[in-house]
């Protein structure tokens, strides 16, 4: 039996193009310094929506003066129509938290499919404000909750009713009027599983494509209730917000160690994720042709990536250093620009892997990835993946050896023996239900850690596996499990991401030095947010949507240009 060949089967073009090798692109930092891109999935349904021309209009905007109500959303897309269920509430300042124990919020919503009745929005309205309390059923596509950025949303509304606009340096601070602490799908507390979602409503059928709608949502009804409370306190001097300035508000969401596992335990659909990306840059390098047009896009983007990172505003001081590298990168490449004439891009790539940090580098392949569309657009269609570990039984011991010490030398060269190498484990709350970490020196508990460290559950499996080939040396894989049963999963994932180009994240997940940030980074990015605030090791808060169009905008012509979003300049009335 022949070892799987490393390409994702996904992917016969990338036996053509030249790919990034996994050692690079896996490097856990590296996944940690990754930037929103044109396939990141905001970018993806954003242009969906514009494309197909979707209809959003309120069906039921019941707010009190002060914004508390229902609303009700009728969604209709090119075949389909959902409903996007709403509660807004009074919220207590002592109640205010965006940790998972909060057990209130200011807005509670659901996508729900279909239209709904009066009996239907009762039903949601005893579960959806409990969230996790709650219990829901298959018409539920999503649920989420949101709370208000006090000092943002207070200062908007002011402004509005006095006839101004809010003051731009505000906004640059804070880019949005609400943020979401959690965003639930894919059958989670009786919601519709992704199965279902996936081959019932095909507008949702990509990954996230639902959460990030609901989000989407969020952030344009958040902007009509602040209007609307400011139209309710002074109806002869409020004003709506300029376009320019509405747009530039996000949503903000805030994101913890729950997100970090989803990386690992769902390998093959991550590597497929990486994998298009990568094939995108493949493309631009290899096909994208080096124009005078591309040029002045590229000059355009750079800048607007420099004064992007400069209007981002963090209190952590690892963030705050990362920006000021990025800047310090983008200048040294604006002046290397200025004194080429390129024919490609591979000068332009070597001279980046030399002198630019990663995230400078990947910050870079972002902007690359924005001059060409045509090329790079179509592969939002092949993210969507149907996972399956499969265990290959009667593949010889011997083979499996060799495939391990193939696909996984990164992780046989890990010395596990090494002070601290082991002192992390990973554990899910009993109360909560939510991904922990622990430390082995100080806690108990790692009898009941979660199985992430893969590093080190391959390189013991490979040690138990040499002790047997000693011994019998012409068996198969299925002789070797009944010897140790315990390695069954460990096998079989290793069986089966050997298939794949970026198998896995190549880094020591149980180090007591492990940044669980770069995890939650690496994903967000894909879902394309922006702008990282991490308030810990452990949480980030980010931007979504912002300079994405609004409801106003459907139907409009549209151009595919909100990455890296500025301040607007604000006209005077």
């Amino acid at each position: 039996m022949s070892i799987p060949s490393p390409i994702d089967i996904a992917s016969g073009e990338a036996q053509a193009l030249r790919l990034r090798p996994p050692h690079v692109v896996m490097d856990l930092e590296r996944l940690g310094s990754l930037h929103q891109s044109r396939l990141s999935f905001m970018r993806s349904l954003v242009r969906k929506i514009m494309r197909e021309g979707w209809r959003i209009e309120p069906r039921r905007f019941e707010l009190d003066a002060e914004g508390y109500g229902t609303v009700i959303y009728r969604v209709q897309t090119a075949g389909d129509r959902f409903s996007f269920v709403l509660f807004s509430q009074y919220l207590a300042p002592d109640k205010r938290n965006d940790r998972v124990i909060a057990s209130e919020w200011d807005l509670t919503m659901a996508l729900c499919e279909g239209e709904v009745d009066d009996d239907y929005v009762e039903y949601l309205r005893r579960n959806v404000p409990l969230q996790e309390a709650g219990r829901l059923d298959a018409r539920v596509m999503v649920l989420s909750r949101a709370n208000r950025s006090v000092r943002n949303f207070d200062s908007v509304v002011a402004a509005l009713s006095a006839g101004e606009q809010p003051a731009v340096e505000q906004i640059a601070r804070v880019g949005y009027l609400y943020r979401t602490t959690a965003v639930y799908g894919s059958g989670k507390l009786g919601m519709a599983d992704w199965e279902k979602v996936s081959a019932k409503h095909p507008d949702f059928a990509r990954p996230f494509a639902a959460e990030m709608f609901n989000c989407f949502m969020l952030r344009n009804f958040s902007l009509q209730q602040a209007e609307y409370i400011a139209r309710q306190r002074a109806p002869d001097t409020a004003v709506p917000l300029q376009p320019a300035l509405k747009r530039y508000f996000g949503i903000g969401n805030s994101t913890g160690l729950g997100m970090a596992p989803y990386l690992i335990n769902h390998p093959q659909l991550i590597s497929r994720w990486v994998e298009m990306r990568e094939l995108a840059l493949a493309r631009v390098r290899s096909l994208g042709q080096v124009t005078a047009e591309r040029l002045a896009r590229l000059h355009v983007l750079v800048a607007r990536g420099i004064q992007h990172i400069q209007q981002t505003v963090t209190e952590d001081a690892w963030q705050t250093e990362n920006n000021r590298v990025v800047l310090e990168d983008f200048a040294a490449l604006q002046d290397w620009l200025a004194t080429q004439q390129l024919a490609s891009w591979t000068p332009l790539l070597a001279w980046a892997e030399r002198q630019l940090s990663l995230q400078g580098q990947e910050l870079l392949n972002s902007v690359l990835l924005e001059l060409y569309p045509e090329l790079v657009d179509s592969l939002e269609e092949r993210f969507t993946l149907s996972e399956s570990l499969d265990l290959q039984p009667q593949m010889p011991v011997d083979e499996l050896r060799t495939l391990i010490e193939q696909h996984y030398a990164w992780a046989l060269a890990i010395d596990f023996d090494a002070e601290g190498a082991t002192e992390t484990f990973w554990y899910r709350s009993e109360e909560k239900q939510e991904p922990r970490l622990g430390n082995c020196n100080l806690e108990g508990g790692r009898d009941k850690q979660m199985p992430l460290g893969i590093g080190y559950l391959a390189q013991q499996c490979h040690r138990q596996l040499c002790a047997y080939l000693d011994e019998h040396p012409q068996h198969c894989t299925a002789s070797f499990l009944l010897r140790h049963p315990e390695l069954r999963g460990i096998v079989r994932r290793m069986q089966s991401m050997a298939k794949t180009h970026y198998g896995e994240i190549q880094a020591n997940l149980l180090d007591r030095d492990v940044l669980p940030m770069h995890l939650l980074r690496c994903k967000l990015a894909f879902f394309g947010v922006s702008k990282f605030d991490p308030r810990s090791r452990l949480w980030v808060r980010n931007t979504m949507f912002q300079g994405a169009p609004l409801f106003e905008d459907i139907g409009q012509p549209f151009e595919d240009d909100w990455f890296l979003p500025l301040a607007p300049t604000v006209e005077s009335r």
